[in-house]
């Protein structure tokens, strides 16, 4: 008798075998929140099970800025050392090239930290040196290639959930769900949480340009010239690059070309034309589409939602990786010992939301102003900034206390997180 198609497909299905779990904490998302509140849950006493979609965490999307605040909740825990073995840069100022005018921007030599600096690093190295850590306590457990597709429920309340990877069908039972899976989230789309959309002006077009003797791009992470903007990453052995463009724009800047955009880049950054020349095809360019959103509830009995998938962050000032961390320890801070009592309520995941909100809509606000300022509707990118007020005081003799208040701003944030929950091991 002849195989259908339908026949196949269900043969198929039964060949993938179905695993029911129980755990304490399950964890969608294994990006920075994912990883950290995984961690700290685990280190004390809470089991808890991260579900990652991905094979890896390699993404070159993924936000590499690991500023003073996140660098001493490191050193809290005793990682630090070992973190700084990761190949990386420190920057203890930020700078920006703005029409050939190098411009000496936030300070963090001052800080109050064991780290005075921002580390850039891959984001990739972050997590796996996450991942390991937490492995070494015996109630983590990290699935990979283990995407969560639905939500289980019982009434109102969010008990577990559905996750499928290539060998099985896993049905997870879990006291507390946790949404820590970005901004297009499958927890709070399932639960239908609501979104407040804040318009942004820019969307980023991401890639990599191959290092060649000569190539250089100084200290500047920022080029502006001629109403373009560029961003540059240092990854050793290639720069990971970002053109900034108005929002909805990139067909119109395929329109014109792959020697233009090259050109484009030429013109900001003393690359090599061979350097430029390997960009051969509108593949090796990828767009990122800038979001600044935010729920207007972070949660519903049994799920909580944190990191990107609370509140999207724009890339300005590199908070994004940072603010999410700081979520996962005010998370663990507030909920570890009630998880490990299986005594958790929902006033208590209103409590995250009521506690870390302020300082997510204050950062939100700085964001959305900067946008403004360097981005408007008309005119070329930077140039209404340049001539704002805050600039001009950092050419006059206040430029030393505007940077130190900036790079607090933006290296500790508005309101970092310490560790207090204990290891148990």
């Amino acid at each position: 008798m002849e195989e259908t198609p339908d026949s196949l497909q269900n043969a198929s299905s039964q060949q993938v075998a179905t695993r029911q779990f129980s755990t304490q904490c399950c964890i969608v998302g294994g990006g920075p929140a994912g990883m950290m509140l995984g961690f700290l849950l685990a280190r004390a006493g809470v089991q808890v099970l991260v579900l990652e979609k991905h094979a890896d965490f390699f993404r070159d999307f993924r936000g590499d800025t690991i500023h003073p605040s996140t660098l001493e909740l490191l050193w809290e825990l005793g990682l630090l050392s070992e973190f700084l073995k990761i190949p990386h840069q420190q920057f203890s100022e930020l700078t920006l090239d703005l029409n050939g005018r190098i411009l000496r921007g936030p300070d963090f030599s001052h800080l109050p930290t064991h780290c005075r600096f921002i580390a850039l690093a891959p984001q990739w190295d972050f997590l796996n040196f996450l991942a390991a850590q937490a492995a070494r306590y015996p109630l983590f457990q990290l699935l990979m290639k283990t995407q969560a597709t639905q939500l289980l429920k019982t009434g109102d309340t969010i008990t577990g959930v559905i996750a499928e990877s290539d060998e099985e069908h896993l049905e997870i039972q879990a006291d507390l769900v946790v949404g820590a899976d970005g901004r297009h989230a499958v927890t709070r789309t399932q639960a239908d949480f609501e979104l407040e959309e804040f318009g942004v002006p820019i969307d980023v077009l991401w890639y990599r340009l191959n290092k060649r003797p000569g190539d250089q791009v100084g200290h500047a992470l920022g080029h502006i010239r001629e109403g373009h903007m560029l961003v540059t990453l240092d990854r050793g052995e290639y720069f990971q690059c970002g053109t900034i463009i108005r929002k909805g724009r990139f067909p119109e800047v395929q329109s014109q070309g792959l020697e233009e955009f090259r050109r484009q880049i030429l013109n900001l950054v003393p690359v090599s034309r061979q350097t430029v020349e390997e960009l051969q095809s509108w593949e090796q360019i990828k767009l990122l589409t800038v979001q600044l959103n935010r729920l207007k509830q972070w949660q519903r009995p049994g799920l909580l939602c944190i990191g990107d998938a609370a509140h999207a962050m724009s890339p300005v000032g590199g908070v994004g990786v940072n603010i999410a961390i700081q979520d996962a320890v005010a998370t663990a801070n507030l909920l570890a010992e009630k998880l490990a009592q299986r005594t958790v309520t929902l006033k208590d995941l209103q409590q995250v939301q009521h506690y870390r909100e302020p300082a997510v809509r204050r950062t939100q606000a700085v964001q959305a102003f900067l946008h403004r300022r360097m981005f408007p509707e008309t005119g070329d990118f930077g140039r209404s900034w340049l001539l704002s007020a805050p600039v001009r005081c950092l050419l006059t003799p206040f430029a030393p206390l505007l940077r130190r208040f900036a790079g607090r701003m933006i290296g500790m944030g508005i309101q970092p997180e310490h560790v207090h929950t204990p290891e148990r091991l």
